[in-house]
């Protein structure tokens, strides 16, 4: 018999359970097929990039992944000591990642891990188990003439479980099952690209070995070879990623690794205790070339983009296709949003995607021994195009392009000269009023498919500062009052938030407007939550967020926040509100 769901997601990796954990959390009929018979237990990615632990910390997870993670705080270069009597020298140590790209660290845990960690979150918001182990997907067919109708279960997906045959009707369907993706090849969409003859291994190892770096990340690049140290989750295990110059990926052995590790690291000794996962694999890079189907079926992560696995952009940039897609089908399945946002998501991440190609063939060149001698690439420009690097690697550098949730072009730049128009929100340390704790300001964001509204409104110690702002709040109150059903908590679609300049201990709540001290819950009690004030705690620094955003206090902003918390629309100059739309007159 057949089942019916809103969402289908084929596949259990990064993007998929991402977009479960939202669709969870928004109540959605959804089911993930997955052909592993259980979780993922080793292997795999392991690099979490600062902009994956924000969004991690915007589903509440973020403690127990920097609990268990290791944190890359520092990076250490090796490189061919040509003035000695051969082997390697250390040539420069640099941040992993530059001071003040996020409030959040790099860290690398193991994807098994990551994964369960999304599982959890998705079964305990859902209630349920929402994952069909051991269920492999056969083929799927679109039934063209109901894909105009919002209402229709349009898709048929055929699965197998145990010899067993069941058909699944969805409305949506994510294709998220890898890079022999069967979502993508049943709709004859084609990968575009090619594979390179680099070869590289990688291996979890347990080293027992006199290297003095081995607990940092280190790039070494030496005469035998390139070599990549990610130091592991506990106090032991580490991975190496290993350049096989003139190999064929399937025909290394791990004795082959072992033996060019060994001579990549000398004069230092290097012996491998214990090896827990090992793989050898080409680079290659390749792109889709269709996201979608009658924007019904949308494909995500490796089943339509993969890429070299060294600058971590793997799992990170899949999970969040998934983040970007799960805000928005939940949107238009609970009536919040047309159709037409889905159409959002091919726009954006089909543009990430292809940067991220280009990105990834050009950094893998730089990993590449023979590269670097073709073109005498010297350690000390090896290092600066690695720091230059670091916005991308970081994964903190995409920028959304206009559409119909990002309006970019309307904007008066010079309003906030630091926050750019479609890239995620940047945190900074603000104080909460209501009990003077120093919180990041993104935590008051969190990943519950509201949307978001801070206003910036200075220092309304001053009258002209609080008139101002009891204008914007009536303006605010109207436009929340038009989006939110009335039988629900009036926070509930919009979430406005009050960040003021200074003044925290001779600011009354009483000056505060309704609309950022709504009446909430079962209890009907004044939330007080929501008004944060820029200034330093008793045991916390100053975390200086105007100055961050370069928002003047005397004109102040006004920033809306996309659901998906991460990418943002900005900046009307609160003045400028009342001439542009009329809200106060």
């Amino acid at each position: 018999m057949a089942e019916k769901v809103d969402v289908l997601i084929c596949g259990g990796g990064s993007a998929g359970l991402c977009a479960g954990v939202w669709l969870a959390r928004c109540g959605i009929n959804f089911r993930i097929l997955e052909k592993r018979a259980g979780p993922l237990e080793v292997g795999q990615a392991d690099g979490v990039q600062c902009r994956t632990v924000e969004i991690f910390e915007s589903f509440g997870l973020a403690e127990p992944l920097l609990k268990e993670a290791y944190h890359a705080i520092e990076v250490a270069f090796w490189a061919h000591d040509d003035g000695g009597v051969g082997g390697i020298k250390r040539t420069k140590y640099t941040a992993d990642t530059e001071p003040g790209l996020s409030h959040l660290p790099h860290v690398l845990l193991s994807q098994a891990r990551i994964n369960e960690l999304l599982t959890n979150e998705m079964e305990r918001a859902a209630g349920r188990s929402c994952i069909e182990y051991g269920c492999e997907v056969q083929g799927l067919e679109v039934d063209g003439e109901r894909t105009s109708d919002p209402e229709a279960y349009c898709i048929t997906v055929r699965a197998s479980k145990n010899g067993a045959e069941k058909d699944y009707h969805a409305k949506y369907v994510l294709g998220s099952d890898g890079a022999h993706s069967v979502i993508r090849k049943s709709l004859g969409f084609k990968m575009i690209g090619d594979t390179s003859d680099a070869v590289w291994g990688v291996m979890d190892v347990y080293p027992r070995t006199n290297f003095p770096d081995i607990r940092k990340k280190v790039i070494i690049n030496s005469e035998a070879g390139n070599l990549l140290i990610l130091p592991r989750e506990g106090d032991f295990m580490v991975r190496f990623y290993i350049e096989l110059e003139n190999a064929v990926a399937k025909d290394i052995t791990i004795d082959e690794l072992h033996e060019r590790a060994r001579l990549i690291f000398s004069p230092y000794v290097l012996d491998i205790a214990e090896t827990v996962w090992w793989s050898a694999y080409s680079i290659g890079q390749r792109l889709a070339d269709r996201f979608h189907e009658a924007y019904r079926v949308f494909l995500s992560g490796d089943a339509c983009h993969t890429h070299s696995p060294k600058a971590g952009q793997g799992m990170n940039v899949s999970l969040q296709d998934g983040y970007n897609f799960g805000w928005k089908v939940s949107a238009v399945l609970r009536g919040q949003a047309t159709p037409e946002l889905l159409r959002t998501y091919v726009f954006e991440r089909q543009e990430v995607a292809a940067k991220l190609i280009e990105f990834d063939r050009n950094w893998a060149k730089l990993f590449s021994s023979t590269y670097r001698r073709q073109r005498a690439i010297s350690p000390e420009q090896f290092h600066e195009q690695f720091k230059l690097s670091g916005l991308y690697t970081a994964g903190l550098a995409t920028r959304y392009s206009d559409s119909i949730i990002v309006s970019a072009g309307s904007i008066e730049s010079a309003l906030a000269l630091r926050l750019t128009v479609g890239m995620r929100f940047p945190s900074a340390q603000v104080i909460r009023l209501c009990d003077a704790r120093p919180l990041q300001l993104v935590r008051a964001l969190p990943a519950d498919s509201r949307w978001h509204i801070i206003v910036f409104a200075g220092d309304i110690r001053k009258s002209r500062a609080l008139v101002r702002l009891q204008k914007l709040s009536t303006g605010l109150e109207a436009i929340i009052s038009a989006f939110t059903p009335p039988d629900v908590d009036r926070d509930t679609v919009i979430n406005a938030i009050l960040v003021l300049s200074s003044g925290r201990t001779e600011v009354e709540q009483e000056w505060i407007p309704d609309v950022f001290t709504p009446i909430v819950s079962k209890w009907r009690m004044i939330s007080l939550f929501k008004v944060f004030v820029d200034e330093g705690g008793y045991s916390s620094p100053h975390g200086h967020a105007y100055e961050k955003y370069l928002i003047s206090p005397d004109q102040g902003a006004l920033v809306v926040v996309r659901p998906d918390h991460c990418k943002y629309l900005w900046g009307f100059l609160i003045n400028e509100l009342r001439r542009r739309y009329g809200l106060f007159q």
